[in-house]
């Protein structure tokens, strides 16, 4: 197993969290020198909070962890490709690298609907790898969805 998978399996286990709590399942963890500086899974839901979203949580406990707003070369590991929203945040926080699992043709930000930090106009670059354990990550998702028709 790689470290992305590694750390995508930590995701996943976020993600479950999220399910667990009636949450569409999306788990986040944010990474500095191969240890956690924040996690988080997606709680718009319970926390009538529509920013809740596992890649907004996960950064926020890791700036305030690191008690910076920048968390320049940290690597962000998600479940499900991120949102307009959540792109913004990434390139904002300057991460170094953007690790996700499933694509998301609805309202994907990175790959599939829009390409937000491919833009010419953002002064940061985040690398990008897509695919990471997709299968499972798609999974948790289909199946939560499956149920709650």
């Amino acid at each position: 197993m790689t470290n992305d998978e590694r750390w995508m399996q930590h995701a996943l286990q976020l993600a479950r969290e999220a399910q667990d709590r009636r949450e569409v399942p999306v788990g986040a963890a944010v990474m500095f020198e191969n240890e956690i500086i924040g996690e988080g899974w997606n709680s718009p839901i319970s926390s009538s909070d529509p920013t809740a979203h596992a890649e907004i949580m996960a950064i926020r406990c890791a700036a305030l962890k690191v008690d910076n707003y920048r968390l320049s070369g940290a690597e962000l590991f998600v479940t499900l490709e991120p949102c307009i929203m959540c792109a913004g945040a990434i390139s904002h926080v300057r991460l170094s690298r953007l690790v996700y699992g499933a694509r998301d043709p609805n309202s994907g930000a990175i790959d599939s609907v829009f390409e937000i930090l491919e833009s010419e106009r953002l002064n940061h670059r985040t690398e990008v790898k897509s695919g990471v354990l997709e299968g499972q990550c798609a999974t948790i998702l289909k199946e939560f969805f499956r149920k709650k028709r």
